[in-house]
């Protein structure tokens, strides 16, 4: 009779989520599965339970990979949010590149090399990833933190003789290039002449302990159909708007330029999953031809703006970390202009608060900062307690935070909006609801709705909710 009760009650005891995760798996409810943990807070989830639910969501991003690699991708993507595993991660891995998303691959097989350094299969599919993408050196950097007694080792040993060999191949026709180029009296290009190949040696933080070249970014010099002196390579057109002006005699700041519009094109890869693959046009301003265009008021305070389908820099004094920020915040526009269409079809179709949030959600990214600092987090919280009337996202659909009554604020809400929508769902689903606007022609709200489940006004409420708990 006890044993009868017993089983009565625990039958009527409400599922933790483990077991639920557990049983769902069990019954190979993939959908179901996904359903239950796609979405939502992991936060819900205790923690000592995330770790048997990102297995199960790992072992349906596994058995879905054959037949359907978008929905393994997404469960894939889930299992990392409630633990980065190794199987979480090598599985997402694999479904990204079956998606064709090489950078979300990129990403995950990055996590996995630092986070499992005896795991011998997550520098060896990144080094074959890289010597896919003709990234020689980075494959090599990869290849040679494949442990020597791991069982990918042997597999590793032969890629790398591959890999050191096409390097040599590319440093001797770089070399070749660059002589030719100087007995024409060119001179070397720029970016040629303080590394020895096509662009500087570049540390990214998603590779640790790595120094990669990015591939095939080596400039040339030409005059446009417009008549334009520019320098181009596939990721950047560069002119002056004084065409006049001569490259060699700036060629340190153009330098400092390169770099830091190579660290936005890697760092908005890193955050976003993919990055803007058509060169973009970049202007280079003295302070006085910046006051004459934009007004003296922007000459002093910003460091550039995208408008017009080119990143126009201002010859700022310093290139500091707040202004390096600003043109990653500028490069973001660019991006999403790209990822549109181009031709500014993002001004027409994406809201412009989604537009300045997504790029203010990577600037302070790119500054390691939560959100707005704390001076405005505590005035937002101020005017939040005073009269509950923070600037509203609806509002700032066709007006930008900059013409709003408090400027800082509608950046701040904005960007704290699209830092909401990254935490809930992740870079994969952003981008897929900016796709379904610009490309399918779904009305941003619906989109909302139909990847989130939310209103614009569900999400002015967790604005609020971000700034009462600052």
């Amino acid at each position: 009779m006890y044993s009868l009760l017993a089983a009565l009650l625990l039958a009527a005891a409400p599922s933790t989520p483990a077991q639920k995760a557990k049983d769902l798996s069990g019954q190979k409810a993939w959908e179901e599965l996904y359903l239950a943990f796609g979405s939502g807070d992991e936060k819900a989830v205790p923690e000592e339970q995330r770790a048997t639910v990102s297995g199960a969501l790992a072992k349906g991003c596994q058995a879905m990979l054959k037949d359907d690699a978008v929905m393994a991708y997404s469960m894939g993507e889930r299992a990392i949010v409630y633990e980065e595993s190794a199987p979480a991660l090598r599985c997402l891995a694999t479904a990204a590149r079956k998606t064709e998303q090489r950078a979300a691959a990129e990403a995950a097989l990055l996590k996995g090399v630092t986070r499992f350094p005896k795991d011998g299969s997550f520098p060896l599919e990144l080094g074959k990833l890289l010597l896919e993408e003709q990234d020689s050196v980075g494959a090599q950097a990869a290849l040679e933190k494949v442990p020597p007694r791991s069982r990918e080792a042997a597999e590793a040993k032969r890629l790398l003789k591959q890999a050191r060999q096409q390097t040599l191949q590319e440093d001797a026709a770089r070399s070749e290039a660059t002589r030719i180029s100087r007995r024409l009296g060119g001179g070397a290009p720029q970016a040629v002449s303080r590394g020895g190949d096509e662009t500087s040696v570049v540390s990214l933080g998603t590779r640790p302990g790595m120094s990669v070249r990015a591939p095939d970014v080596g400039f040339e010099s030409r005059v446009d159909a417009s008549g334009m002196r520019v320098r181009a390579n596939n990721r950047f057109v560069i002119s002056y708007f004084d065409n006049q002006r001569d490259f060699s005699q700036r060629a340190d700041y153009e330098g400092k330029v390169v770099d830091i519009l190579n660290d936005a094109y890697h760092f908005t890869r890193q955050v976003l999953g993919e990055t803007r693959e058509s060169p973009v046009a970049v202007v280079l301003y003295t302070a006085k031809e910046f006051g004459a265009t934009f007004g003296q008021r922007a000459a002093r305070f910003i460091a550039g703006k995208y408008t017009e389908n080119a990143i126009r820099i201002n010859d700022a004094a310093e290139l500091t970390r707040e202004t390096r920020a600003t043109l990653v915040h500028e490069y973001i526009h660019a991006a999403v202009s790209d990822f549109c269409g181009g031709n500014d079809q993002d001004m027409d179709k994406l809201p412009i608060w989604f537009n300045e949030g997504l790029a203010m959600f990577v600037e302070w990214k790119y500054l390691d900062v939560p959100g707005p600092n704390l001076r405005l987090a505590n005035e937002m919280r101020a005017v939040l307690a005073a009269s509950g009337k923070l600037p509203k996202l609806r509002d700032m659909t066709w007006v930008a935070p900059m013409n709003t009554a408090s400027p800082h604020m509608g950046y701040a809400a904005s960007g704290l909006a699209v830092k909401e929508m990254m935490r809930r769902e992740g870079a994969h689903r952003l981008m897929t609801l900016l796709r379904a606007v610009c490309q399918q022609g779904s009305g941003f709200d619906e989109a909302l709705k139909t990847h989130y489940g939310m209103t614009l006004e569900d999400l002015d409420t967790e604005v609020e909710r971000s700034i009462e708990k600052r």
